[in-house]
């Protein structure tokens, strides 16, 4: 197993925030775009918001324009983002759950309660050559749900397996991490590609990149971050040499 088996997505969502805290055109996300491209990045993810605090619309056209990676456009099942999308036609289309006054998304899209609304709302974005993705919880019944309605891609939401290692409960933190492992391989057992995502840093990276049914991890914050101390290239070449590293070491057995 090459350690390319694993993609990088780097989330360039908060580079936008912090040109938008003082208004004006810097830092330009679509350089961070380039950067991340150069640093060993596999595509890029941006979430276009319902309240645009961060990525604009202006954003996604410069993207599409500029990009020879993949963009992973994170939306809300709404009209106004589906229509977005159609009109584009990205890459990848992830689906979240987005409430205007959540600080980030807090937590996997409720799927199995949704089932035929999701259902008929990402029909025309596969039709249009989007892959779809739905970013849920490691839980089987939002798994399962997801495969009924036509997702090709599942994103498992890993905020809870970093917090619990940020805060020490080291047991929690390995109780969640045991239930991305199941559910990635069940996941996998049913044709679904699987992705996993948020929260995660150069400590926590590495078991879910050990994961052999994940092909793709996305990282923003923690990236963005890094970055004022360290530059954006060599924060994400970091991340990449952590994640090829557990990848070989699997490969190795």
């Amino acid at each position: 197993m090459a350690a390319k088996d694993l993609r990088l997505g780097v989330n360039i969502d908060h580079v936008a925030t912090v040109r938008n805290a003082r208004g004006g055109a810097y830092p330009d996300p679509l350089r961070a775009a380039r950067i991340a491209e150069a640093a060993g990045a596999d595509g890029i993810t941006a979430h276009l918001r319902e309240d645009r605090r961060h990525i604009s619309d202006a954003d996604i056209d410069g993207l599409m324009e500029v990009l020879s990676i993949p963009l992973n456009f994170e939306m809300a099942a709404t009209a106004e983002m589906q229509a977005i999308a159609l009109r584009h036609k990205p890459h990848a289309v992830c689906i979240v759950p987005e409430k205007r006054e959540e600080r980030t998304t807090e937590g996997g899209l409720e799927v199995a309660r949704e089932e035929n609304k999701l259902a008929h709302f990402i029909a025309p974005l596969r039709e249009a050559g989007c892959r779809v993705s739905i970013f849920i919880a490691a839980d089987r019944r939002q798994i399962e749900a997801a495969h009924r309605i036509g997702a090709e891609v599942i994103e498992l939401h890993t905020g809870a397996y970093c917090d619990a290692h940020a805060e020490g409960h080291f047991t929690e933190r390995d109780r969640e991490l045991e239930s991305l492992r199941e559910m990635s391989a069940f996941a996998h057992s049913l044709g679904l590609e699987v992705h996993a995502g948020h929260g995660l840093t150069y400590d926590t990276v590495q078991p879910v990149a050990a994961f052999p049914e994940v092909r793709e991890l996305n990282i923003g914050h923690f990236l963005i971050g890094e970055a004022i101390f360290r530059g954006l290239e060599p924060a994400i070449a970091e991340m990449r040499r952590l994640m090829d590293e557990a990848r070989l070491r699997l490969a190795a057995g």
